[in-house]
């Protein structure tokens, strides 16, 4: 799971619509779709079929990191489990990238305080093994300031606390630590990087997630402790003694992989050429089990489509569900289908992504143009019966659906409880006891009234390919 920069947020917003012409036609829901949508909301809240796709992704496939062989499986499973839900369409699209594997990763304090470490491995890490004097860091500026050359032969060690939060805004510096710190250490001259986890649990579980190095630079081994690792380690660091660390890493890249998204459709009524697109990455991390990162965005939406296909009634456009590949290590699938589909933009008339965990969603934004604004409003109050309120200006696309949006395709964003989310995100604790069947339950009848919703509206919410000579 990845978050979406405040200012790209408000870019994309601009990009997708909000300043449509003022005359546009007004979009409407029809009477006929809000009145059957408390039926498809209770439906869903009774309906355990969300939780049983999730229970099924994170124990027939368990851990998918992008690349590996069961990653290929998770593909595998995607395309009989949209079939055994009676898709109309199922068919897979192929997304290749460079494969990053994780062998083996451990560390250590030696000399006078001898004693283990529990670290893992950064997405994108090269391998090796480095032995030598941590020099501590309380924030990611700081080591950014130091005189390039001035660590040489040391492992720099930012110990930069991540807030916790509802919203999940806490991540910002969580992530930028991650992805910026391994390029200053370089720069200042260590000879690997360690980090505090980006996380806000009190647990002996290093959370991982990929970095990147800027170019000309010469990747070093980086590494993420625990939270309770790094604060052992600023403890023995603050006995004002030498303190050296032997990391040994066995992970890098190794050639190309090719993955697929896995995409299932329920066929729209009149207008079966138009898509309304909703869901969730196939792949995760290989520590835990990829429960609430992602198989549950990928349960909420597979349940959600199924339960609009069932209606008596479908509506107008099809219900298009997504299972993103590799979106963990730089939203390679979310690319891919934007690149594939970039002559399609209008014919997508909404996209949302969950990917945020299975926490209750307790608000609800479009990047609705004035013209549909009116429509999304009429959405969120059939959402507001479970719990949700509209708040207009404060979300942004989700992960996947952010290449689209950014090239001019509407978004929806149904924003989920992460209070406790970056407590097992990219960790092993990242399993299916984390989830609650309930809100779990609740997430799919969002997510099946805002899909049925704006499938049955009488107009549109503002897609539109951007001029050829936009910026971003």
């Amino acid at each position: 799971m990845r978050m979406m920069p405040l200012l790209l947020t408000l870019a994309i917003g601009s990009l997708t619509g909000v300043t449509a012409a003022q005359d546009a036609p007004q979009t409407v829901i029809p009477e006929t779709a809000l009145s059957a949508a408390p039926a498809l909301r209770q439906t869903a809240l009774d309906s355990e079929l969300g939780f049983r796709i999730t229970e099924s992704l994170t124990t027939e496939v368990g851990p998918r990191l992008a690349g590996s062989e069961a990653d290929a499986r998770a593909v595998a499973w995607a395309k009989a489990k949209f079939a055994e839900l009676g898709y109309d369409r199922v068919w897979t699209e192929p997304v290749t990238f460079p494969k990053w594997e994780r062998r083996s990763e451990s560390a250590r304090v030696v000399g006078p305080n001898a004693q283990p470490l529990v670290l893992t491995a950064l997405g994108g890490s090269p391998g090796g093994t480095v032995e030598a004097q941590v020099v501590r860091f309380d924030e990611l500026a700081a080591l950014e300031a130091v005189k390039p050359g001035s660590l040489a032969g040391k492992i720099a060690f930012i110990d930069q606390t991540m807030e916790r939060s509802r919203d999940g805004s806490g991540y910002g510096i969580g992530s930028r630590v991650r992805s910026r710190g391994p390029s200053a250490a370089i720069r200042a001259g260590a000879s690997a990087y360690l980090m505090r986890s980006a996380g806000t649990d009190s647990q002996r579980m290093p959370h991982t997630g990929i970095t990147r190095f800027d170019e000309g630079l010469t990747p070093i081994p980086s590494a993420a402790l625990s939270l309770p690792d790094a604060d052992q380690l600023s403890r023995l660091l603050a006995l004002g003694q030498p303190i050296t660390v032997k990391v040994a890493l066995d992970c890098g890249w190794n050639g190309e992989a090719t993955s697929h998204n896995v995409i299932g459709e329920m066929t729209g009524s009149s207008l079966p050429d138009e898509v309304v697109l909703i869901g969730g990455h196939l792949d995760s991390w290989d520590a835990g089990t990829g429960a609430i990162d992602d198989a549950s965005g990928v349960g909420i939406t597979m349940a959600a489509g199924k339960l609009i296909g069932d209606l008596k009634q479908r509506p107008a456009r099809s219900i298009r569900v997504i299972a993103f590949a590799n979106e963990e290590q730089g939203l390679h699938g979310g690319y891919a289908y934007a690149k594939a589909h970039a002559d399609r933009i209008a014919n997508h008339l909404i996209a949302a992504e969950s990917d945020f965990g299975a926490g209750r969603i307790y608000a609800f934004d479009t990047s609705a143009p004035a013209h549909a604004k009116a429509a999304a409003a009429q959405i969120a109050k059939a959402l507001a019966p479970l719990g949700i309120e509209y708040k207009p200006g404060e979300g942004g696309p989700g992960p996947d659906i952010s290449p689209f949006a950014r090239d001019g395709v509407a978004w929806a964003n149904l924003m989920q409880d992460g209070t406790d989310y970056f407590d097992y995100h990219h960790t092993p604790n990242d399993t299916l006891d984390k989830i609650d069947p309930e809100a779990l339950a609740q997430n799919v009848a969002a997510y099946a009234v805002f899909a049925y919703l704006a499938a049955s509206a009488e107009g549109d919410f503002g897609s539109a390919a951007k001029a050829a000579d936009s910026e971003d």
